[in-house]
């Protein structure tokens, strides 16, 4: 190329126009209301890394689980202890004993009725005792359940007597636990023809 067909004007134009001149923005494409510019992520697209969103937990006062559960364990603790004490507290106390019969006795060849009234304290326990009569017979040792809440346990002892004539007898109850107590009670048998 000479220096005559050389031309600033003609290679520098652009110099002179001034910058380019923004062109309008074209969308790629209109879904709906919605204009989408250039490849962007599609709904069906998972995030390239994983999503983190920390959890903040307030701190607790010191004691506030034991405050709340307090009331309970004090009653639960107060229903024990009366349950424990009404099975396995103080036991059956006897409180007095009474021995009867019927005065007149028992008509000819027939049983007397000999009752042991034993008063109680009305807690659960046994009984244990023997009867002594005064024709030298002794009862084996003997026991009565008395259940929660009975005041009062009746101990019989049936006598019988044959025969004709009389009898002064005397029958006694010996306690042999819970303590140890006797009562006894005088009576006549008479059978004369």
């Amino acid at each position: 190329m000479s220096d005559e067909e050389y031309s600033a004007t003609v290679l520098g134009s652009h110099w002179f126009s001034g910058p380019p001149q923004p062109q309008e923005a074209v969308p790629d494409r209109v879904e709906g209301s919605v204009m989408r510019f250039g490849p962007g992520v599609t709904a069906a697209m998972p995030a390239p890394f994983p999503v983190v969103v920390p959890v903040v937990v307030p701190p607790r006062r010191r004691g506030a689980g034991l405050r709340r559960y307090t009331l309970a364990a004090v009653v639960l603790a107060a229903v024990l202890a009366y349950l424990g004490w009404q099975r396995f507290g103080p036991g059956i106390e006897v409180r007095d004993v009474a021995v009867t019969t019927d005065p007149a006795g028992p008509a000819c060849d027939a049983a007397a009725d000999v009752v042991a009234v034993v008063g109680t304290n009305g807690r659960p326990g046994t009984l244990t005792y023997r009867w002594v009569r005064s024709d030298g017979t002794t009862s084996e040792a003997l026991t009565e359940r008395v259940p929660r809440g009975q005041r009062e346990a009746r101990l019989h002892l049936l006598w019988t007597f044959q025969g004709t004539g009389s009898y002064q007898a005397k029958a006694e109850l010996q306690l042999l636990s819970p303590g140890q107590r006797t009562a006894a009670v005088n009576f006549a048998y008479r059978c004369n023809p």
